[in-house]
């Protein structure tokens, strides 16, 4: 990837703070607060409630804008104003698609649903409201918590963005297995706060509320701002004996859930596969060295390891593995420090050396664990760049053999092509986000998969008597995890029966343990903690999650059959899946229809690119490709965010759609406006009208005509215009001009607008 310089123009009015006037902040007021999760067994069901009055005296808008968990399923959400509910539909994603495009073509917009990093996506919603009126609205999520290295983690983001006079979290756990240790973690917590937190907890059940009052909630005592703003974090694990795992059973509906402790640990035969191409430069090659050599030290003497990095060419450290030794390890630290990078990407070469290298491995452990990790931060783009083809070879080459472990760094990897190679060769993929902590997160990986205890597991029950199993067969167990099957019992078991056949590093293991169901059925009588019939409703969000990842690596006939199965279970239990909608409907006279979508890791992407002159708006959450052209920029009138990227330097064969772009973002609409050139050499290109805010942005490109070396941005009122070029920027008024370089950031105050200067590195 090349480098780029990023400058970003905010143009906002000084009395302005997010778009609305401190007089229009004051006037919605969020009276009341309330998240409400209730964990039982592993699966969590959240409910955010939030009651807003307008104390202006004429209409405002209030909103509604909650994080949470990737790995959670909306099931429900309304509105109610002054009484009157407007509660949002779950439609097959299809049906809910045309309702949408019947309501932009009258003019409104969609996209509540967003992916805000790499463990939450935000619901945004917002609706005008009269002078002294109420709306409250409600947001119901499911979840099934997952355990990762020896933890299950509940995370709660907290922003209400103002005091809140009735602010309140509870979290009420309920596990029948017992509640090994409970903790709570904050992003936010003071001495104060921490006043304003209580946990009660016994054997298997534990109560968290935090519960600030408005004066604990203050920054400090002069300021009406609010220190709630971060994560707030519940963590624990159960109880477990050495048996065939937990059964629990409700309603039919049966949970099993395995973890074994103490088991020894597979030698591993591990292959890096490092991309070192030109767009590793910089910060990320840091981030991977630095983790590489953490790496190494977490390696364990009867491991095997090696290296192959690859940019155009493919290079193996070592012609085999090496056993992890403390010189071998050193040598190792060595190699890492003195990878650079430059030149392309060869993946699919890469992988295939890794492959063959295990293959010809010789005096490995009898009993291991063979896998390959690969990091890359790019697309194919040297010797075989067919992403399919490449993905035909790897699965051919491994065979079932070896797990294959894909990490993607930053966003211009496709995920979608890293994912489906992943789950099919017995691993799964997982994007790095280009953090400060990007280091962090590629040795967080490593932990996880760094300690096998059990291969080929097998969940065996009786044929006759279980319907809907998920899935019971596993290529590996890691310590730390926690392997869950559910399904429903079709007959009248008095005993439900269960064994478990797996591969230990010594020997191998057979468990059997058998669940007295009526038994069993007691444990969750007359509990206040339960929420219903949770077991059910765990199956189907387990279910859906299988069928779902299993559809990524299906062919195209058996990914329409397990998709047409996950939609209708998606429909039956009212989750908002990649394959449902939600339909949010508002009064009439507003914005009628609007989408909550599912976005997943492989939507997440950059944007494409379009030509200059044409503006389009990029719905949040909506699969690539669904683009609607918009001439107008709408009516949003208080801000605007301009980012223009200027490159610095070019790859000797851009990809085509990828110089110049502009990129326009619309505040309080998740909508971003892509601007791009046709690649056309023009002296000056228009590339924005908007005269209700009174503002045109015109672009001039380099001889090269592969980027832009120009800008001006002209502001009518107050009369305002801002030059952009790659030496300077330069703000002009009333014949008075400021000047300043790339590399410092001004603010200026004219006629009451305030425009706020700004540059940063990408």
């Amino acid at each position: 990837m090349e480098e780029r310089t990023l400058l970003t123009l905010t143009v906002f009015s000084s009395l302005i703070v997010l778009a609305e006037t401190i007089a229009q902040k004051d006037a919605i007021e969020i009276y009341s607060l309330h998240v409400d999760c209730k964990v039982t067994s592993r699966f969590a069901h959240t409910i955010i409630t939030s009651k807003i009055v307008n104390r202006a005296n004429e209409s405002r808008e209030a909103t509604f804008e909650v994080e949470l968990p990737k790995s959670a399923f909306i099931t429900n959400f309304s509105m109610s104003i002054d009484g009157k509910v407007y509660p949002g539909i779950i439609k097959e994603k299809a049906s809910a698609q045309k309702e949408y495009d019947t309501a932009v073509s009258h003019g409104q917009s969609a996209g509540l649903v967003k992916i805000t990093g790499r463990k939450l996506e935000q619901f945004h919603v917002s609706v005008s409201i009269a002078a002294a009126s109420k709306v409250t609205f409600e947001l119901a999520y499911e979840e099934l918590l997952k355990r990762q290295l020896g933890k299950f983690e509940l995370l709660i983001k907290v922003r209400p963005k103002q005091l809140v006079k009735h602010f309140q979290i509870d979290v009420h756990i309920f596990e029948p297995q017992g509640i090994r240790f409970l903790e709570t973690d904050s992003t936010f917590m003071t001495n104060e706060l921490t006043e304003a937190l209580t946990k009660v907890q016994n054997e298997t059940k534990a109560h968290i509320l935090f519960k600030p009052t408005v004066d604990q909630q203050k920054i400090n005592p002069e300021l009406d701002e609010t220190l709630l703003n971060g994560d707030f974090v519940v963590r624990y694990d159960v109880e477990r004996g050495a048996t065939a795992g937990d059964i629990q059973i409700v309603n039919g509906y049966f949970v099993h859930y395995f973890a074994p402790r103490e088991m020894p640990v597979f030698p591993k035969n591990v292959i890096f596969v490092i991309d070192r191409s030109g767009s590793m430069a910089g910060r990320k090659i840091e981030q991977t060295r630095d983790a590489l050599l953490k790496i190494l030290q977490d390696l364990r003497p009867e491991d095997h390891f090696s290296f192959i990095t690859f940019n155009s060419k493919v290079a193996e450290w070592k012609s085999s593995l090496l056993q992890a030794t403390a010189d071998n390890v050193a040598s190792a630290a060595g190699f890492v420090q003195t990878l650079s990078p430059s030149g392309g990407t060869d993946i699919n070469r890469a992988l295939l050396t890794a492959v063959s290298m295990l293959d010809k491995a010789e005096r490995l452990p009898g009993r291991s664990v063979s896998m390959m990790i690969l990091l890359t931060d790019g697309q194919p783009t040297s010797g075989e760049s067919n992403v399919e083809v490449i993905q035909e070879n790897i699965q051919k080459a491994v065979n079932g053999k070896y797990a294959l472990f894909c990490l993607g760094f930053g966003f211009d990897v496709s995920y979608k092509f890293l994912e489906k190679m992943a789950l099919s060769n017995g691993g799964i993929a997982r994007r790095i986000y280009e953090n400060a902590d990007a280091a962090l997160q590629l040795q967080g990986f490593y932990q996880e998969v760094a300690t096998p205890i059990l291969m080929k597991i097998e969940m065996q029950y009786p044929e006759n008597a279980i319907e809907g199993l998920t899935k019971n067969n596993f290529k590996l167990f890691f310590e730390g995890s926690e392997i869950i099957v559910s399904g429903k019992i079709s007959n009248e078991l008095d005993l439900l029966p269960v064994e478990i056949k797996a591969q230990t590093h010594v020997s191998d293991l057979t468990l059997k343990e058998e669940a007295n169901v009526k038994e069993k059925e007691q444990v969750f009588q007359n509990q206040s903690y339960v929420f219903g019939n949770f077991i059910e409703r765990l199956w189907a969000y387990l279910t859906i999650q299988q069928l779902l990842e299993k559809s990524i690596s299906a062919e195209e006939e058996d990914k329409r059959t397990l998709e047409a199965q996950a939609l209708e279970l998606s429909l039956q239990y009212n989750f908002v899946t990649p394959l449902t909608s939600m339909v949010v409907t508002k009064p009439t006279g507003q914005q009628q229809t609007e989408l909550a979508n599912k976005p997943t890791e492989a939507d997440n992407e950059k944007p494409s690119s379009f030509p200059v002159g044409d503006a389009y708006r990029l719905r949040s959450g909506s699969p690539p490709g669904r683009w609607r052209s918009e001439p107008k920029s709408g009516s949003n009138k208080k801000l605007l965010s301009v980012v223009v990227r200027l490159r610095d330097k070019i790859r000797a064969q851009p990809l085509a759609n990828e110089y110049p772009q502009l990129l326009l973002q619309l505040p309080k609409q998740n909508e971003i406006i892509c601007l791009n050139t046709d690649g056309k050499p023009q002296p000056s290109l228009h590339l924005l009208s908007d005269p209700e805010q009174g503002l045109t942005v015109t672009g001039k490109l380099g001889d090269r005509i592969k980027h832009f070396v120009q800008f001006e941005i002209t502001y009518v009122n107050p009369p305002v215009r801002i030059h952009v070029s790659t030496d300077e920027i330069v703000l002009s008024h009333d014949n008075e001009s400021t000047r300043l370089p790339w590399t410092e950031s001004a603010t200026s105050t004219i006629q009451g607008k305030c425009f706020q200067m700004s540059s940063s590195s990408e």
